[in-house]
C-alpha cells in the first residue's frame, strides 16, 4: 500500500523522464542521502568509517565504471585494475608536482589521464570482441602495472616504490585568505595525509560518487546510453541505423576509464594513503568483474551492490567466526570460506539470476506495486 504510483500525474516530459518518477523513490533516495551524509560521521567509528564505508564507495565507484563498458556498451575489460592505477598515479603526481591545484582539481585530472589511456587500449575493440578484448585489455593490466613499477618517476623515485599521498585540501590554495575562492574557506578542509579524519575522507569520498553516479544515471538514458546498449545488443544492426562504432565503443572506453581512474585517485587520497601497484594487480580487476556480476550487468545501483557484498562479506564472516566459532576459526580458514562464498554467488547468479542484485531489488518493487493482489 505505501509503493504506488496511482494519483502521480505527469504533465511534463521532464516529470516523465525524472530519474525517479515515482514519488516513494524519491523519498527513498534523499533519505537514504541524509543518512549517508549525516548518521555514519557522528556515529561511526574510525573502522567503520575507512576500511567498510569508504572502501566501499570507492570500489562501488571502480564497479560502475566498468558496468558502464561491459553492462552497458557490452565490451568486456579485464584491465580494471590498471586504469585504477593510471588514475592513481596521474592524481598523485599532479598533488605532488603542481601543489596549487585542488585536490578534487587533481582526482578529476587522474580520471581525464585514465580516459586517454583507455581510448589508447580501446582501438582493438574496432576489430575484435569477446574473448580476443578480454585478451586485450588483459596485456592493458600487465602493461601498464608494469610501466609504474619500473619507471621511477611516478613514485618520485622512492626506494619502496610506494607513492604515499602528500597532505592536501580540497581546494588548495585557492580557497586560503586572499584567493580567488577564499569565500570558501570554511570547507576547504584536509583530505589527504596523515593529519586528515575519517569523517572527512568520507564525506569527499561520498559527495564525489553521489555526483558521478547521478551523471552516469543521466548518461546511460540519453541517447549516448542508447547508442552503447545497441551495440551491444547487436553491432551490426546499429551500424546500419546510423550509430558510428569507432565512436561509441571509444567513448564507452574513454567513460568507464574516466571513473575508474577517480575510483584509483580516490583509493590513494582517502582510503589508503599511498599508491602501489600490488593494489592495482590482475585479482584487483577479477574483484571488481565479480562486483559487477554479482550486483548486475547494466545497473547503476547493482554496480554498488555487488561492492557491498562484497566488501561486507568479510567482515560478516568475521564477526559470525568470532561470534560462533569462539576463535577456533583461523584466518586461513575464513580466507578459504570467503573464497567459496565469492564462487559459489557468482555461481548461483549466472544461473538463477544472471542480473544480480540489481534484479531481485527491481522484482521487490514490482511485487511491491501489486501487493496484496496476486501476479
Amino acid at each position: 500500500m505505501l509503493y504506488r504510483e496511482a494519483g502521480q500525474f505527469k504533465t511534463t516530459y521532464a516529470a516523465d523522464q525524472a530519474i525517479f518518477p515515482i514519488l516513494q523513490d524519491r523519498w527513498v533516495f534523499w533519505g537514504f542521502l541524509i543518512i549517508a551524509f549525516v548518521v555514519p560521521p557522528l556515529t561511526g567509528s574510525q573502522y567503520v568509517m575507512g576500511p567498510i564505508l569508504t572502501q566501499l564507495l570507492v570500489f562501488g565507484l571502480a564497479a560502475l565504471g566498468l558496468n558502464l563498458l561491459t553492462g552497458y556498451a557490452g565490451q568486456i575489460s579485464l584491465g580494471t585494475g590498471g586504469f585504477m592505477a593510471v588514475g592513481a598515479y596521474a592524481c598523485y603526481n599532479f598533488a605532488l608536482r603542481v601543489p596549487e591545484l585542488p585536490l578534487v582539481v587533481d582526482i578529476m585530472l587522474g580520471g581525464v589521464c585514465a580516459a586517454l589511456v583507455g581510448i589508447v587500449f580501446g582501438l582493438p575493440s574496432l576489430r575484435i570482441k569477446g574473448f580476443y578484448l578480454a585478451v586485450a585489455t588483459l596485456a592493458a593490466q600487465f602493461f601498464l602495472t608494469w610501466i609504474f613499477d619500473h619507471v621511477g618517476w611516478f613514485t618520485n623515485y622512492d626506494p619502496a616504490g610506494v607513492a604515499s599521498a602528500p597532505s592536501r585540501t580540497l581546494l588548495g590554495s585557492w580557497a586560503e585568505e586572499g584567493g580567488p575562492l577564499g569565500f570558501l574557506a570554511p570547507i576547504n578542509v584536509l583530505v589527504s595525509g596523515p593529519r586528515a579524519t575519517p569523517e572527512t575522507k568520507y564525506l569527499v569520498t561520498l559527495a564525489i560518487i553521489v555526483v558521478l553516479a547521478l551523471l552516469a544515471k543521466n548518461m546511460v538514458r540519453s541517447s549516448t546510453g542508447r547508442a552503447w546498449m545497441a551495440i551491444r545488443d547487436m553491432d551490426i544492426a546499429a551500424e546500419i541505423i546510423g550509430i558510428w562504432p569507432l565512436r561509441t565503443k571509444l567513448l564507452a572506453f574513454a567513460v568507464s576509464s574516466f571513473y575508474c581512474g577517480v575510483a584509483g585517485a580516490l583509493y590513494v587520497f582517502t582510503y589508503v594513503g599511498n599508491a602501489d601497484t600490488e593494489a592495482f594487480d590482475l585479482a584487483r580487476s577479477f574483484q571488481i568483474l565479480f562486483m559487477v556480476i554479482i550486483g548486475g550487468l547494466g545497473s547503476i545501483l547493482g554496480s554498488f551492490l555487488g561492492a557491498a557484498f562484497i566488501v561486507l562479506l568479510p567482515v560478516v564472516l568475521n564477526i559470525t567466526a568470532a561470534t560462533l566459532g569462539e576463535g577456533t576459526l583461523s584466518s586461513d580458514t575464513l580466507s578459504n570460506l570467503e573464497l567459496i562464498i565469492f564462487g559459489g554467488a557468482i555461481i548461483f547468479f549466472l544461473i538463477v539470476e544472471p542480473n544480480g542484485f540489481a534484479r531481485l531489488w527491481q522484482i521487490g518493487k514490482e511485487k511491491l506495486r501489486l501487493w496484496p493482489f496476486p501476479h
